[in-house]
């Protein structure tokens, strides 16, 4: 049975993955982690990031996956002991290094994307030195993934879905060089994905096409000041949901969701299309069919449009910055929730009516995203609210008191 690994960058987000079917977790730790800007975990947290993970049956990985100077990986070290007995049950590492003292604490050892794994020498040079587990390079193809997968002496796991770096395995200089901020130490500021000016020494005013292969084009846009404006760092997010028989017949243990940094409704959305799909492979292998309503979701929640990476071809289509259809406005707060009737009173600071889809999200509640199809003001029914009011809204999931509430609004194109 394959492993479906969901990210979590805070509370809200691992209660969102799990409740949305993640078989394992993987999260952050202070200093260690590549995503130095989400709010990760402290130390201190680790025993209750366990114990809500084990509720659900879930396995646990920590990610310690940056590179590590002497000093960060002598306190690594340090902390090996207290993070096995919180019982976590493996650590993600970029560093081999600390292989050994970490299966010595008691706790897995999976190698993180940034040692490239490429081929079946490193996979078992890594069973020698006792890594269970090993994510394989972004920029293998499903056939090189399928090869090494089928014969590995451990564990293989890939990423299936979401951003892509534009860096071999994430190894980039290109934040540190513009502000000193390293990406390879969790601070990436990602200047890829900014709108980038291109100019031409030559002073022609036409966009080359340098790629052999005529439908490959950068979007180049044209500026005020004769130059062109263009996102050519920024790749698409990477979506497999289309090729999980493929996948799921590679060999391949785990399949990981990046997004630690992003919100708890979009790892709630894809961890459940993900679990759907292959819940339905699993049921049914030789009918199964991709619905047509899992692209759609995926693409209601933050993406830079959609390319299969590296597993068919070389990708070649860049992004325009974020492509969902909705944008999510801080809207309201959870004053109460009557279990008898279920119903939740909100504290509202925007316009709410019949028809509205809202997301709610608290540490216990996870993410939930629900269509407002019943509003009460003082125990009469209405239509529409204005900002300002409490109202109540039948919901059948449970919220919770100071849960944040969320509309989902249409993007407009100019947004």
């Amino acid at each position: 049975m394959v492993e479906l690994l969901a990210p979590a960058g805070n509370f809200i987000s691992l209660r969102a993955v799990l409740e949305n079917g993640a078989d394992a977790v993987y999260f952050g730790l202070d200093d260690y982690n590549m995503r130095a800007n989400a709010k990760n975990f402290s130390l201190d947290e680790l025993k209750e990031v366990s114990k809500i993970a084990k509720d659900y049956g879930a396995k646990t990985y920590l990610c310690t996956n940056t590179i590590l100077n002497e000093r960060l990986a002598c306190s690594l070290d340090n902390n090996l002991e207290d993070i096995s007995s919180s019982e976590i049950d493996g650590l993600i590492l970029s560093d081999i290094g600390l292989i050994e003292n970490t299966v010595s604490s008691g706790l897995e050892a999976h190698i993180s994307v940034q040692q490239n794994v490429s081929n079946s020498y490193m996979l078992k040079t890594l069973k020698k030195l006792g890594a269970k587990r090993a994510i394989l390079s972004r920029e293998l193809s499903l056939r090189e993934i399928t090869g090494l997968a089928k014969k590995s002496p451990i564990e293989t796991e890939v990423f299936v879905h979401g951003a892509i770096c534009m860096a071999i395995s994430g190894r980039c200089f290109l934040s540190y060089g513009l502000y000193g901020r390293s990406a390879n130490c969790g601070d990436c500021l990602q200047p890829c994905r900014k709108n980038w000016t291109l100019t031409y020494e030559d002073g022609e005013d036409k966009v080359i096409n340098f790629s052999d292969v005529d439908e490959e084009s950068f979007i180049i846009a044209p500026s005020d000041d004769g130059s062109y404006r263009t996102n050519f760092f920024s790749p698409k997010d990477m979506c497999m949901i289309e090729y999980i028989p493929e996948l799921m017949k590679s060999g391949v243990t785990s399949f990981k969701l990046e997004g630690r940094a992003r919100s708890p409704d979009y790892g709630a959305m894809v961890t459940g299309i993900y679990r759907q799909a292959i819940d339905n492979y699993n049921d049914n292998p030789l009918d199964y069919k991709v619905k047509d309503e899992w692209m759609e979701e995926l693409k209601s929640v933050f993406n830079r449009g959609f390319d299969t990476n590296f597993y068919f071809n070389t990708p070649f289509e860049v992004s325009e910055d974020n492509q969902s259809k909705y944008i999510k406005k801080d809207m309201g707060q959870v004053v109460n929730y009557y279990n008898k009737v279920k119903a939740a009173e909100l504290r509202i600071w925007d316009d709410l009516k019949i028809g509205d889809k809202i997301i709610i999200q608290g540490k216990t509640t996870g993410s939930i995203t629900h269509i407002i199809d019943s509003i009460q003001v003082e125990g009469k029914p209405v239509v529409s609210v204005k900002k300002g009011s409490n109202v109540a809204i039948a919901i059948p999931t449970k919220v919770r008191e100071n849960d944040f509430v969320y509309k989902l609004v249409e993007r407009n194109a100019d947004d």
